[in-house]
């Protein structure tokens, strides 16, 4: 197993991020960035907010230095402009960078301390943007997802690989790409998901597993948690399942201590509020008390854990 600096340690202030969004029917659209301390698993609220009220952008993070919120949609269509909250000050700015085109419902991870990555998105591409730290300058991969899908998971290996699992493309997916680091190769997993799905959220313990939560998978709802575990890569079903089933979630983790998965829309198309906790490892779940500030879906996210 990777050493991470800082991860998981009592010292250092780590905290969770979840950004944006949308109520059921995508109005309203939200710019507030709501914060869970770890380990104490309280909510507040920031006073800095997103540069616009959206819904569906891709969230990463250079752990121990600042999150990002890149693309999304909002009352003007879609967005290409990237915000960034430095983790020292909870301050928002917007970077210099954008995204080659307004993008939305595309899946967000991260090599912390590298770079921070979209992938694919809606309207239909299969582009790889790479944002390098800590200059935050942009490059598109010549690496492509296997398909133009939207609507994915997004999870990483930090050292190692990142991962885009199921989404939807004229069809649901249930296939998992993987793209190797530092030479940002893409190849695509044997393994493959539960069942087809999209509006599917990924979360990390980095070095040991990633885990694909909720989804429509063909007009069913799911509360099934899909993990991965490395470097074999290979799958397996959590007996632990959601709250209730649900799409549109978020997911964040506590590296190496626990994941955290808010909102989303349930099977009667009704948005939520509740944070579900998985324990690392054993990989139980629990429902902390602590709500997102508004019932919501389709909101970003990412974490600070610490340098890694």
């Amino acid at each position: 197993m990777q050493i991470f600096a800082g991860v998981g340690s009592a010292q250092y202030p780590r905290a969770g991020y979840f950004s944006g969004g949308a109520g059921n029917t995508g109005v309203p659209k939200y710019s507030d960035i709501d914060k869970l301390s770890f380990p104490a698993e309280t909510k507040t609220t920031l006073s800095a907010t997103l540069s616009t009220a959206r819904t569906a952008s891709a969230g990463f993070a250079n752990s121990g230095v600042a999150g990002y919120s890149a693309g999304g949609i909002d009352a003007g269509g879609p967005v290409d402009g990237v915000d960034k909250i430095t983790f020292a000050t909870d301050a928002k700015t917007t970077i210099t960078a954008v995204l080659t085109t307004g993008i939305y419902y595309s899946a967000g991870m991260a090599n912390s301390g590298v770079a921070g990555y979209t992938i694919a998105g809606q309207p239909g591409t299969n582009a790889i943007t790479k944002f390098t730290f800590p200059a935050d300058t942009k490059t598109t991969l010549s690496a492509t997802t296997t398909t133009n899908n939207y609507l994915q998971a997004g999870f990483a290996n930090n050292g190692v690989a990142g991962y885009s699992a199921g989404g939807y493309n004229g069809g649901y997916l249930d296939g998992i790409d993987k793209i190797t680091f530092p030479a940002d190769t893409k190849t695509t997993l044997s393994a493959t998901l539960t069942a087809a799905a999209n509006n599917v959220r990924g979360m990390a313990d980095s070095g040991v597993a990633g885990y694909i939560s909720g989804g429509d998978a063909g007009g069913t709802y799911t509360d099934r948690i899909d993990k991965i575990t490395f470097p074999t890569d290979t799958k397996s079903t959590l007996s632990a399942v959601l709250t209730s089933a649900r799409q549109a979630v978020f997911a964040v983790s506590d590296n190496g201590i626990a994941g955290y998965i808010s909102g989303g829309l349930n099977t009667s198309n009704a948005t939520q509020n509740n944070i579900d906790k998985i324990a690392f490892p054993s990989d139980t779940k629990s429902t902390i008390s602590a709500t997102l500030s508004v019932i919501k879906d389709n909101h970003a996210g990412f974490a600070d854990c610490g340098v890694f």
